[in-house]
């Protein structure tokens, strides 16, 4: 690898020189590879098959771990971060050592693993309408990213979800574009923020031992799928998908995103993995977009029918993405498959070799601003910011931030809350009231989450017994009896409700009811004790009107994650409820889709709804 300079001496290659200019830097490295280093580079595939000769002979691009893929059952920080090093010094190994990034979906905080602090997700946070707040959960999510050796988390997502129905809609901030925009910020609290003059469009990383690449997906429409299909079809004007779902995409471009990720869905009927319209016109082109694009999971799979194709149907879905403007592809597993073939379309002219050119500069420039080939291997002295007490304390700030107060008392002057902390005898009862799973909701641990003590963190029946006075009874009871209920004499009742964690097309319904009989437990326990109501969910889930007539008092705290006392801060009027709808809360599901500003629009409840203890009128945005 070493070159002669004038004198006679070996020089180090001009790619291997930190002060040399990005763009030389890319070129240099770009002309001593391969064809099928270059093929190889455009590689992202699952770590269980990051092989010594995946990333050593054949030079894998980047490794990336699936929800619930970890080095063993509750690794540790320590244990993630000499899993990558481990793969890195592979990469480092090969014919040109080039490292690779690694990618994670960190996208409620380091979720994927055990003991870090999961935030609510990012519909709890657009009820919070703190642009600040986010930014600040971004900059604790990449320091726990980074201690675990991880270098880009695949987060945010800046869908734009209308319609309750689609399995993703927790992961968007709003249905309202704007409120959506607000919360780009997260990608300066991931990678820092930019320094005045910053080239538009060009990826940024501010501090390789604090930051973490970001990425905004998924481009573009998901949020807008008929009926909420998830990887559905997205059908609309090209004004209207530019109005609504691409309007928080130049945010994130103007902040140095340095990745994009393509959505599953399609846009009147074309797959975005094969929209050279939209990824190679609009967003390179038009938004100016200078970062990498990466498919989703399997997302070229999805343009051949069966979903695993094989031969030549596979060799047209690479030709399709490549073609089409994505510059990775997330396998994740055929990696070898991959290889063959994409040489093959190459040295075939079904791919222009500037297509692929085009492709390795975007992958290679990201890689030089990342730092990573300065500073390949994780930073131990940042093991013990995982979960730390600061961070905790944030992830408190953002539930007590998230929740918002849609009913409180049955008659306007009668305010039901705060709670009474030194009552007599209460009962908690409900199957979200102790389990921690529940409350972190999809993208924890697992990747369609899970229920029980999954993770470190405070339930909410825990965090009712940590505020309530030294003489008040608490009586727990996931599914009080009618002996319960009518024999003993409670001050109130705390029932927290909701539903079971999902992820993707798992959450797609059209059945929104209260899961596990929710609305029947309600009612038998107002109909004798003056109740609160806890909804734990990742949409407004339907109340019918007899069971909110029936309750005191209603709160939504989405899924708040793993700290549970911000909710008794509130409950107990240690701080007021700020919090306002992000998304319409409808009165019956055949009202779906309902959006603000449509026609006839008559919600239960309003986006921007949200009423506070200590001021009688309702927050508005």
């Amino acid at each position: 690898m070493a070159t002669e300079d004038a004198r006679g001496a070996s020089a180090a290659p001009l790619y291997r020189d930190a002060s040399a200019p990005v763009e030389a830097r890319v070129r240099d490295l770009l002309g001593r590879m391969t064809l099928r280093e270059k093929a190889a580079q455009m590689a992202q595939i699952e770590r269980t098959v990051a092989s010594p000769r995946a990333l050593a002979e054949l030079g894998a691009g980047s490794v990336l771990n699936a929800g619930g893929s970890t080095p063993r059952e509750r690794a540790s920080p320590a244990d993630w971060a000499a899993m990558v090093d481990g793969m890195q010094r592979l990469a480092l190994s090969s014919r040109l050592g080039v490292p690779i990034i690694y990618g994670t979906d960190a996208v409620h905080g380091h979720n994927n693993v055990y003991g870090a602090t999961v935030f609510p997700h990012n519909v709890g946070i657009g009820a919070s309408r703190d642009p600040e707040l986010v930014r600040r959960i971004g900059e604790a999510t990449a320091l726990e990213v980074r201690a675990t050796g991880i270098h880009w988390t695949f987060a945010p997502c800046v869908a734009v979800c209308r319609d309750p129905r689609w399995g993703r809609c927790y992961e968007s901030y709003s249905e309202d574009p704007e409120i959506v925009r607000s919360f780009t910020t997260i990608v300066s609290g991931l990678q820092g923020q930019p320094p005045a003059g910053h080239p538009h469009g060009y990826p940024f990383l501010a501090s390789v031992r604090e930051n973490v690449l970001a990425c905004a997906k998924h481009f573009v429409g998901d949020g807008g799928t008929d009926k909420g299909v998830n990887e559905g079809n997205t059908i609309c004007s090209y004004e209207d998908l530019e109005a609504i779902h691409m309007t928080p995409y130049p945010d994130c471009i103007a902040q140095g995103v340095a990745t994009v990720m393509v959505s599953y869905s399609k846009w009147n009927g074309e797959p975005l993995h094969s929209s050279r319209y939209l990824l190679t016109d609009v967003l390179k082109g038009k938004l100016g977009f200078k970062g990498l694009i990466v498919s989703d999971w399997e997302g070229i799979d999805r343009l051949c029918e069966p979903q695993e194709p094989r031969g030549s149907d596979y060799r047209y879905c690479i030709a399709q993405s490549v073609n089409a403007g994505i510059d990775m592809i997330m396998i994740p597993h055929r990696f070898e498959k991959f290889l063959e073939d994409i040489v093959f379309l190459v040295e075939s002219g079904q791919i222009p070799m500037s297509r692929i050119d085009d492709a390795v500069e975007r992958i290679l420039r990201v890689k030089f601003i990342s730092g990573v080939f300065e500073h390949p291997f994780s930073d131990q002295s940042l093991l013990d910011v995982v979960g730390c007490k600061e961070h905790r304390l944030l992830g408190r700030e953002a539930v007590r931030k998230s929740l918002v107060l849609l009913k409180n008392g049955k008659y306007q002057k009668e305010q039901f809350l705060p709670l009474a902390k030194n009552a007599k005898r209460i009962l908690v009862a409900g199957t979200h009231a102790d389990d921690i799973g529940y409350q972190c909701g999809g993208w924890t641990i697992a990747w369609h989450g899970d229920s029980g003590k999954i993770t470190l963190g405070t339930s909410v029946l825990e965090a009712i017994q940590e505020s309530v006075g030294a003489q008040t009874e608490v009586v727990y009871e996931k599914c009080p009896t009618e002996a319960t209920i009518g024999s003993v004499d409670f001050s109130y009742a705390v029932v927290v409700v909701g539903e079971v964690p999902y992820a993707e097309w798992t959450g797609d319904r059209t059945d929104l009811s209260i899961p596990f009989n929710g609305s029947n437990l309600i009612t038998r326990v107002a109909s004798k004790i003056p109740t609160l109501v806890i909804v734990i969910s990742g949409r407004p889930l339907f109340i019918e009107s007899q069971v909110l007539d029936k309750i005191e008092a209603l709160v939504a705290a989405w899924l708040p994650g793993s700290e549970g006392m911000g909710i008794a801060d509130c409950l107990f009027g240690d701080h007021d409820f700020v919090g306002t709808l992000p998304v319409t809360w409808y009165r019956s599901a055949d009202q779906l889709p309902i959006n603000a500003g449509d026609a006839n629009y008559d919600p239960l409840f309003p986006l921007g709804y949200g009423l506070k203890m200590f001021q009688s009128h309702e927050s508005s945005i």
